[in-house]
């Protein structure tokens, strides 16, 4: 059961995949979404998805790993709504480099696409939670942050096990004013991100190598997303919970 006076969600990277796919989910629930994407073609698509189900939403277009627009994004999103209850840091970038061919740029970009803005949309909703004594928090890390990557590279596997500190050190920090932070470790989910990385012949290796022969769907991981920003969560903190179909059990 969601909170009923929660006032907005804000999820990043939300033009497509598992991004569109939550906020999909929490605008099913009425509660106003906050979409965040770079690229305003798919983040139009998505709020036209929202709208047309009746649901209420706002466009924010820029970086998430920007830090001056992610001020202004929540600063104006909490002077549109009133507060940002529900943060969703699902914004990432994924590049299969071999390490010895990944330059300082790459490396500067991918951690900076997946890490830097889960850091920056994560300390500024937190005074905001902070006043309402409530707030979720859930950040994306993946498989990867607990192994290595299926499909990405080094840069990207640090990225995501650096996501899994910076939630267990910020869930301690702000757990006294009623704010749950967590993360999820998607293994292979079927995202166009995921698509056009790979082959669709290394795909199907890939899903029958698992213990569950397939994908996972962003559904199923948008399903994860609102147990989490739930009352039902509400003793799970500094948590990472994995939805992979077998591929990693620890």
């Amino acid at each position: 059961m969601l909170n009923m006076n929660i006032n907005s969600a804000l999820i990043t990277g939300s033009g497509r995949g598992m991004g569109r796919a939550i906020a999909l989910r929490l605008a099913q629930e009425h509660i106003p979404v906050i979409i965040n994407d770079l690229d305003k073609r798919l983040g139009e698509e998505t709020q036209k998805l929202i709208q047309d189900s009746g649901g209420i939403c706002s466009l924010k277009i820029g970086d998430a790993a920007d830090e001056d627009f992610v001020d202004d994004m929540v600063e104006n999103s909490v002077s549109e709504y009133g507060s940002v209850d529900i943060l969703v840091n699902n914004a990432g970038v994924l590049r299969p480099t071999p390490i010895v061919d990944i330059t300082l740029a790459e490396w500067e970009f991918v951690i900076k696409g997946n890490l830097t803005s889960t850091f920056l949309c994560t300390k500024k909703v937190i005074p905001a939670m902070k006043k309402n004594n409530w707030g979720r928090i859930i950040n994306f890390s993946s498989t990867a942050g607990k192994n290595i990557s299926t499909v990405g590279g080094a840069h990207y596997t640090a990225a995501k096990a650096a996501i899994l500190g910076l939630t267990r050190h910020t869930a301690k920090e702000v757990a006294r004013f009623g704010i749950t932070v967590n993360a999820l470790c998607p293994g292979l989910i079927n995202t166009e991100m995921v698509r056009a990385t790979i082959s669709d012949e290394l795909v199907a290796q890939y899903a029958n190598s698992f213990p569950i022969q397939r994908l996972g769907e962003p559904d199923e991981v948008a399903d994860l997303v609102m147990f989490l920003a739930s009352d039902k969560a509400s003793y799970i903190t500094g948590a990472s919970l994995d939805i992979n179909g077998g591929d990693l059990m620890i």
